[in-house]
């Protein structure tokens, strides 16, 4: 009655609200995403979804169908998670998702360079997103990331710590001065977490700390934040690891016990012990002094 792509494509925008939004989450043209939710509905025989000034809203009938459409999509993922695991050889490719600084580190290591020298038929791909991709739903293999694990269903191990301070550009300094406390944080400009880092712990430590302060600026990710913070419009919590890195950034607070955590290697259980996911590991934990230089800085 349907192909799996179309069902995809209906998921996409039941997820995210619109056509736009899913065809970036697929990797997609937006004109894809309407051809193939126009040939489901029309196989269907029913409208799916209605067009508000706001996105994309189910309708009756895509609410029904949805349940559905969302074991069809565990059954395929579970699937291909199955035939991952008869993998027996040391080729192919790991999807590794990480923040997109730590790339940045990564790349101008020579750890990846050693790691392929050591296991040629391998290829590290990154797999980039403003939010956490869901490992379950195979959206990458391995992850890297900073925070306790909130995904009860993935397993993996603490390989360092994740230190946060609180920063501000020397320009910022020299014109308004610096906060002599985390108190002190309420008379100065701030820059804040919108989209996807709303509920980061950085934008909850700010928000109890300084919950009069006038916000400056927002942005979705850390990277954003950083180069607000370097343009001198404010002051914010960011990572030791990237932002010691910069010689145009002060730290003006010390480490904030509240937001430190940890940096964990996580990957679904159906996939950590094929040959590629546990030849990854093992060459993590194996160079840890080097992976602990990236992520701490």
């Amino acid at each position: 009655m349907f192909e799996w792509s179309d069902l995809r494509h209906f998921l996409a925008v039941a997820r995210h609200g619109s056509t736009l939004a899913a065809a970036r989450a697929l990797g997609v043209n937006q004109s894809t995403v309407h051809r193939r939710l126009a040939e489901f509905e029309r196989r269907v025989g029913h409208p799916l979804v209605s067009r508000h000034p706001s996105g994309y809203r189910l309708t009756e009938a895509g609410q029904s169908l949805l349940p559905y459409a969302q074991s069809v999509e565990n059954a395929a993922i579970a699937l291909e998670r199955m035939i991952d695991g008869l993998d027996t050889g040391l080729d192919g490719t790991i999807r590794l998702t990480c923040p997109e600084p730590i790339v940045a580190r990564l790349t101008a290591s020579p750890l990846l360079e050693k790691f392929h020298e050591r296991h040629p038929g391998l290829r590290i791909e990154f797999a980039m997103s403003d939010r956490y991709l869901d490992l379950s739903r195979g959206e990458a293999d391995v992850a890297l990331r900073s925070g306790d694990p909130e995904d009860p269903d993935l397993v993996g191990r603490k390989i360092a710590d994740s230190v946060w301070a609180v920063y501000a550009s020397q320009s910022y300094v020299q014109h308004r001065g610096r906060p002599q406390s985390a108190a002190d944080l309420g008379r100065h400009l701030l820059v804040g977490f919108d989209g996807s880092m709303a509920n980061h712990r950085a934008a909850k430590w700010l928000a109890a700390i300084a919950p009069q302060a006038t916000i400056a600026s927002r942005s979705n990710s850390v990277l954003g934040v950083l180069l607000a913070v370097k343009s001198g419009i404010g002051v914010a919590p960011l990572p030791t690891t990237i932002a010691d890195a910069e010689q145009d950034l002060v730290k003006v607070l010390p480490p904030v016990p509240e937001l430190a955590r940890g940096w964990y290697l996580l990957a679904h259980p159906e996939l950590r012990h094929t040959p590629r996911i546990s030849a990854f590991f093992d060459f993590i934990v194996e160079e840890l002094p080097a992976v602990r230089s990236i992520l701490m800085g």
